[in-house]
């Protein structure tokens, strides 16, 4: 069965204040450095300090460096104290054969903000599942440098403020009505298929599922889709919401693959919200319960991402 550890309880990490460190790691591909500097200026000009390890520019082939390198560099990031967060440069490929590498009781006893989308799925899901740890689903230091104002609002939103998020679909397409609440989980969905059968693998049971992808035809979307299914991966699902599918086609086969796969699924199910590979790239905590109203096609964070740290 999935997930070999569904824990009950959840670590919201400290709250972004001004003047607050950021850690750069690059846990996957190699990057441009051009999309790369514009990004670190973004967060110089939201008003934050960064803290970039010089190791995150090595490069091994398809790698960002060796495996052990880019899990030392995340290690190193979450030592030191008055780093408050940790962004991930880019995606590709390469989080998950880092995860064995992660000093996990260390990064349960330093808890911040770590957040990125695609291939780093990988590694948000192993801090979920192994560290209890509220992560986020959100705009990498490259892709920052292209994404919208709103994707900035956004991004501030989830990891400066002290409300509750509520997320809204702006092209809803309800393709199954209800109300559901849950622990939100997932991301890229070709990352999480891949992690089927390994210890990284969460349970999603009575969990909210978001899925985004980029660049796979629908065949191989149905194909990720019914491993997972067969795996067990959906039982006991409570809903499921779709982000961005970039680049996979037309929307319309898509629809009938996830009608098909959870046609005997009994949940609120809800596509076009402004998650992954777009321009608009919404920050959604992951690990945080929420409220998914198909009426409404929003999600409704059931309380704030991060805490205060102010004494």
């Amino acid at each position: 069965m999935p997930g070999s550890v569904e824990k009950s309880a959840f670590v919201r990490p400290g709250r972004l204040v001004p003047g607050d460190c950021i850690g750069i790691a690059a846990p996957a591909s190699p990057f441009d450095r051009q999309r790369f500097d514009r990004g670190v200026h973004m967060l110089q000009e939201m008003g934050f300090r960064t803290l970039i390890d010089e190791g995150v520019f090595e490069k091994a082939g398809y790698l960002a460096g060796s495996d052990e390198h880019r899990a030392q560099i995340i290690n190193r990031l979450f030592a030191q104290k008055h780093i408050k967060a940790v962004f991930c440069a880019r995606g590709g490929f390469g989080s998950m054969k880092i995860l064995p590498f992660l000093d996990y009781p260390a990064i349960c006893r330093t808890p911040k903000i770590v957040i990125g989308f695609s291939d780093v799925t990988a590694l948000l899901t192993a801090l979920q599942q192994r560290c209890g740890l509220v992560v986020f689903h959100g705009p990498m230091v490259t892709t920052l440098a292209e994404g919208s104002e709103e994707t900035g609002k956004s991004l501030l939103a989830a990891l400066c403020s002290d409300s509750s998020l509520e997320l809204v679909a702006r092209n809803p397409l309800v393709i199954r009505s209800g109300t559901a609440s849950g622990k939100v989980c997932g991301g890229n969905l070709s990352t999480l298929c891949h992690l089927v059968g390994t210890a990284y693998m969460p349970c999603f049971k009575r969990g909210i599922l978001l899925l985004e992808e980029r660049g796979e035809p629908v065949y191989r979307i149905d194909r990720m889709l019914s491993q997972m299914k067969m795996a067990g991966c959906f039982s006991g699902l409570a809903g499921l919401v779709l982000g961005d599918f970039q680049d996979c086609g037309p929307i319309e086969p898509i629809v009938r693959i996830i009608e098909q796969i959870f046609e005997d699924v009994p949940i609120p199910i809800v596509s076009g919200f402004n998650l992954g590979h777009d321009s608009i790239n919404l920050t959604a905590p992951l690990g945080l319960e929420a409220t998914l109203d198909a009426r409404n096609a929003s999600l409704k964070y059931l309380r704030p991402a991060t805490i205060s740290t102010c004494a």
